[in-house]
């Protein structure tokens, strides 16, 4: 998975911000089998998203053409790293955090606003693809934040492509907030977990979204590898993450085991507070196809389980893809 070679469209950008009342309908048409461009809709969801990677993949080997992405949170690291041109070499990596300490990415905060700068895990992306500006990229591409000063949604096409993602990113109250232009900008998934409407006067044959949220699903689980399900279960890595996280909750009041810690609060807020808003946003705007991963299928911070996700992805893809080929 190379560089994509070229930016094949141009979509009309006179402003950077949407507010979340906007919305633009996508004219009724008829799907046709021999369509091959894409824009692609990648949705927020955690550790989730690294089905993005598989997805991506099989739209890839079947012959489809992405030239356009905009994506929210994870899906906007996911979907900026392929714009760049860089997927392969972020794949071989978050397949490889199993074997590393992921503790030593996490750079704790002493500020009010969030436990983790996350300032090193940018540093680390970036040394690892490069960073450019967004409207240099060979292929249009949207970030998605929100914007806490108006309550209202930004969207991210011009400048750093690695700030664009930061500022996507930023979960509420785990990673710390970014200025921009004089905004406090936090995840884009608090507002807007399926961005779709950045695609809508994209000039491609197919806008397929990815659904982070969706119900259990189990018709993929025995196609995944089963020395990948062995290895996650025994590996000193997901031991090592797991205390940490149990430590963390431990400290940010967690008196009794049937008590919930504020990690899990957090992070169970945050996604159902995302999978409401995404049922409306699919509802509202209607991708011509739709591809869900199960909300189950992971918790959002176990990023050990890359190869397992990006399985899941291609998984799905085919399924849901198989029609238009």
């Amino acid at each position: 998975m190379n560089r994509p070679a070229k930016r094949p469209l141009t979509r009309s950008r006179t402003s950077n911000m949407v507010g979340a009342t906007d919305v633009i309908r996508r004219p009724e048409r008829i799907i046709k089998l021999a369509d091959r461009s894409v824009s692609l809709v990648l949705g927020s969801g955690g550790a989730r998203g690294l089905a993005h990677i598989g997805i991506i993949e099989w739209l890839e080997k079947a012959g489809f053409e992405i030239e356009s992405i905009a994506g929210s949170s994870m899906g906007a690291l996911v979907g900026g790293i392929y714009a760049i041109g860089e997927l392969e070499a972020y794949t071989h990596w978050v397949k490889a955090l199993r074997q590393i300490d992921v503790l030593r990415l996490l750079d704790f905060s002493f500020q009010k606003s969030g436990l983790i700068k996350g300032d090193r895990i940018i540093a680390t992306l970036k040394e690892l693809t490069g960073d450019r500006n967004i409207e240099d990229l060979p292929i249009s591409f949207t970030a998605v934040a929100t914007n806490v000063n108006d309550q209202k949604e930004i969207w991210l096409n011009h400048g750093s492509l690695f700030d664009a993602i930061r500022a996507s990113i930023a979960i509420p109250t785990i990673f710390t907030p970014v200025k921009y232009r004089g905004k406090i900008l936090v995840d884009g998934g608090l507002i807007n977990p399926i961005p779709i409407a950045p695609t809508l006067r994209d000039k491609t044959d197919l806008t397929v979204a990815v659904d982070l949220s969706a119900d259990p699903d189990p018709r993929c689980n025995d196609k995944l590898p089963e020395s990948s399900r062995g290895e996650q279960e025994s590996s000193s890595y997901r031991r090592r993450i797991s205390h940490f996280i149990d430590g963390l909750q431990a400290r940010l009041v967690r008196s009794s085991e049937e008590e919930m810690g504020l990690f899990d609060v957090i992070s169970g807020a945050m996604e159902t507070m995302q999978n409401t808003i995404a049922r409306f946003k699919l509802a509202s705007y209607s991708p011509d196809v739709t591809i869900s991963i199960p909300r189950n299928s992971c918790a959002f911070y176990e990023f050990y389980r890359a190869e397992e996700m990006i399985e899941l992805g291609r998984c799905h893809a085919q399924r849901v893809m198989q029609a238009y080929l």
